[in-house]
Order: structure tokens, then C-alpha cells, then sequence
């Protein structure tokens, strides 16, 4: 609960549609023409000083969607790729388990399959190379509702099996990702890293969708999970590819401001990060792959 309360507050509200200006923005819960809904950024707080309305993250959320507590925190997760658990009561003399069982879902990947609703996901709506699907070992399951989940392993630079997320291919549908418990979906794709030789070109994208799109587009690329979640241990990460590898690192950061943010804290820690920009009528550079390829 407590990387949902840290989550920057104006990256939240930013992703709820607020348009967010000088720590100010549009109060959504009353007639505003002017703006009165005020963030304070130390507090990671939001306050209407006319409606009274206040709060932090899970607050705003909650009250903007119109969800209970429950829900907003479901909401947040999603949104951030954050993992988190459900509480389950424990007995005395059972421990709970806390680290990703690797071995429990290897199998899965070595002969991946997708059902008809992942693969009208992947190559009819996402239009991506088989080549790299295959390379990313994506496979599918469905769960005893019959709900289609995309299973997304992710592997450390040594190739091993530290996490999955499974999508939900369901449009709409909550929650939109579900976690093994103790799985590691920090930096996706680390793998790619072994093939990167010196002065080559490596795409740091957000989330794994737009990773997708850049390797189908025959770039190397890696992804971060978050424009608003940049972690110390993905700093760290960042840094030793920085410090081991000779290569260019590069970027088409998503059309707003969490997008922009997520460059700016990147180009802090890869100080020659080459910004590239999208066009105007794409929204992240999925939108720019499936709206440029060609059949």
C-alpha cells in the first residue's frame, strides 16, 4: 500500500485525464473554470480550496472513478505495473511463501502457445513480428471464468526465469494484470543486453507493449515499467548497463508529461539518452509502429 501512496501525485492525476500545471489543475468533483485544485508535491497531497475536496493518491482515485477503496488500489496497481498481494490469513505454523518459484512455470515457456483471443491481440491489434513473440516466449492461458490472460515472462540477463505478468486480454476488464507471488518484473527484455555489441543502439521504452512494437521495428530494446514508478533498484539496474556496455541509449518517450518525466529521470542517470519524438497524433510508439507498418 505504500508505493501506491508514494506514487507521485500530480503523475496520478495526469493519468486520471487531469491536465496538470504549475502544481495546479481543473477540480473534477465541482463546476471549476478556474483552477483550484492545488498538489502539494512535498505532501504528495492534492486540496480544492473551494469544494474542500483532499487527499492523497488511493484518495483521488477512489473519488474520481467513483470506486471503493479496494478498487482504487486494484486501479493504481495496474496503471504502474506495481505488484502487490492479497492478504490472507496465516497460521501459526505456516509460513508464508515470499519468493518467485521459478520452477513452478518454466514449462509454460518452453513451448508457448496462444489461444485465438492472444494472438488477435498480438498480431492483428499489435500487428508484431511472430519473430519477436517468439524471442519474448509469450504464451496464453484462460482462467476457470474463461477469461483470456496473456502470460509475460521476465528473464534476468542471465536468462533465468525472476518474474511473469499476466495480462488481461479482456478490454477494459479488472484487474488488467495479475503476478505470481514474488515474481521481479522490474526491467523487461534484460536478455537482449548479451547481443548489443559496442556502439550499437539500445531503445529504452515504457512498459512491455511499446517493446514489442521497437523490436518488431528491428531496434534493441528494453522497457521500463513505469513513467511514474522509477525505482532505485532500476536506477541501479541502469547504471552497471551504463557502466558495463559501450552503446548508445535512446528513447521515444510517450506524448505527456509522465512520458517527458520518465526521459528527464532517465537522462539523469544516462546522461547521453537521445530524445526522439513521436508525431502528434501518437500517443506512445506502439501508436507509431501499427499506424507505419505495412501489410
Amino acid at each position: 500500500m505504500q508505493k501506491l501512496r508514494d506514487l507521485p501525485i500530480e503523475g496520478v492525476a495526469e493519468r486520471l485525464g487531469l491536465r496538470v500545471s504549475r502544481h495546479k489543475s481543473l477540480c473534477p468533483f465541482h463546476e471549476d473554470s478556474h483552477p483550484s485544485l492545488s498538489f502539494r508535491v512535498s505532501k504528495n497531497t492534492y486540496r480544492c480550496f473551494v469544494c474542500g475536496a483532499s487527499g492523497g493518491t488511493i484518495d483521488l482515485v477512489m473519488r474520481h472513478l467513483h470506486v471503493d477503496f479496494r478498487e482504487a488500489c486494484r486501479w493504481l496497481a495496474d496503471e504502474h505495473n506495481i505488484i502487490i498481494e492479497e492478504w490472507k490469513p496465516q497460521t501459526s505454523d505456516i509460513s508464508p511463501q515470499t519468493s518467485f518459484d521459478a520452477s513452478r512455470y518454466e514449462r509454460f515457456f518452453e513451448r508457448p502457445w496462444l489461444n485465438e483471443e492472444a494472438r488477435r491481440f498480438l498480431f492483428d491489434e499489435r500487428r508484431l513480428d511472430p519473430r519477436v513473440v517468439g524471442w519474448c516466449r509469450l504464451t496464453s492461458w484462460k482462467d476457470k471464468q474463461g477469461v483470456a490472460w496473456l502470460q509475460i515472462p521476465y528473464y534476468n540477463k542471465e536468462g533465468q526465469l525472476v518474474g511473469i505478468q499476466n495480462r488481461n486480454l479482456v478490454r477494459g476488464a479488472l484487474p488488467r494484470f495479475r503476478f505470481p507471488q514474488g515474481s521481479e518484473c522490474g526491467i523487461y527484455n534484460l536478455p537482449v543486453l548479451n547481443l548489443l555489441r559496442p556502439g550499437e543502439q539500445l531503445f529504452i521504452t515504457e512498459g512491455c507493449s511499446d517493446c514489442w512494437a521497437m523490436l518488431s521495428s528491428g531496434h534493441k530494446a528494453i522497457a521500463i515499467p513505469s513513467a511514474t514508478l522509477l525505482t532505485n533498484d532500476v536506477r541501479g539496474k541502469m547504471e552497471e548497463v551504463r557502466d558495463k556496455l559501450d552503446i548508445q541509449f535512446h528513447m521515444y518517450p510517450d506524448r505527456d508529461e509522465p512520458g517527458e518525466r520518465l526521459f528527464l529521470q532517465l537522462q539523469k542517470v544516462l546522461p547521453s539518452l537521445v530524445h526522439h519524438q513521436l508525431p502528434p497524433d501518437c500517443k506512445d510508439f506502439s501508436d507509431f509502429y501499427t499506424l507505419n507498418i505495412k501489410d
